[in-house]
């Protein structure tokens, strides 16, 4: 997993590219975390390059947005290939993350 953090119009935006899995879900949940806790109002998270997302990546999915919201901000996703988001249809996370389908939409 590879993991690309940039600051656009005051949102903080994750590109991530790999496997979203056990193994990389705690590299990414920290840089989630430190970004969340230097108080942004937005953050996105770019899945263009994600090809897979086990369930430990969507729980960092569920927390990041539950942590936003509870400081009044918004965690979106944006440019799922349709392989990614079958899982996360399929978990019914669709109806619990907002997702968009570019990084414009996102900002």
């Amino acid at each position: 997993m590879q993991i690309h953090e940039e600051k656009k119009d005051g949102a903080v935006i994750f590109r991530l590219s790999g496997r979203l899995d056990a193994m990389t879900g705690p590299v990414v949940e920290e840089h989630v975390q430190r970004a969340i806790d230097a108080g942004p109002k937005k953050l996105l998270l770019d899945f263009s390059e994600v090809d897979y997302l086990s369930s430990a990546g969507l729980r960092i999915l569920l927390s990041a947005t539950k942590k936003m919201q509870s400081i009044s901000g918004k965690c979106v996703v944006f440019s799922i290939a349709p392989k990614v988001m079958n899982i996360i249809r399929m978990a019914g996370f669709d109806k619990v993350v907002e997702i968009v389908a570019t990084e414009q939409d996102a900002l």
